[in-house]
């Protein structure tokens, strides 16, 4: 499977996310062809402010195999990971991240900063701009009708 169909499933995690009133980003991690962790954005649901759609996939992703080393693992993720998100990449070892669109309030992996390109003992290799307008048009939008119910 490509890239752009590895985005489209994390698209459709972060669809349903907007759709139970949650920011809008999905995450899938995978091995060899096969999906091993799906998350989304649960912050308002759970009322937990770790329930970022990356922790969750990776923990789906840890319990699937049965440890917490990745190091065989792809992670396809709406946006660029912030840097809570990017110390559990590091920590998990996963090798390719791969998102969609950019972050300039929060990304931790070149918007704002690079933790990737730090002095930790694990650096993974980082593509940003897959399906980046669909990406961004899904955040966009949902940011919209918030201000718009707001008012």
């Amino acid at each position: 499977m490509q890239h752009e169909a590895y985005m489209m499933e994390a698209l459709e995690l972060a669809k349903e996310a907007a759709m139970e009133g949650e920011v809008p980003v999905g995450c899938v991690v995978v091995v060899g062809d096969a999906v091993v962790g799906r998350g989304r954005n649960r912050r308002e649901e759970s009322k937990n402010a770790l329930a970022h759609a990356e922790v969750e996939a990776i923990d789906e992703a840890c319990r699937a195999l049965g440890g917490w080393r990745l190091s065989g693992a792809r992670l396809y993720v709406t946006l660029e990971p912030c840097p809570m998100c990017a110390g559990a990449i590091i920590n998990a070892r996963i090798p390719k991240v791969y998102f969609g669109a950019r972050d300039p309030k929060a990304g931790a992996c070149g918007s704002v900063l690079n933790l990737f390109e730090e002095g930790f003992n694990h650096r993974p290799e980082l593509v940003g701009g897959i399906l980046e307008a669909e990406c961004a048009d899904l955040l966009t939008g949902f940011f919209r009708g918030l201000r718009k119910s707001e008012n």
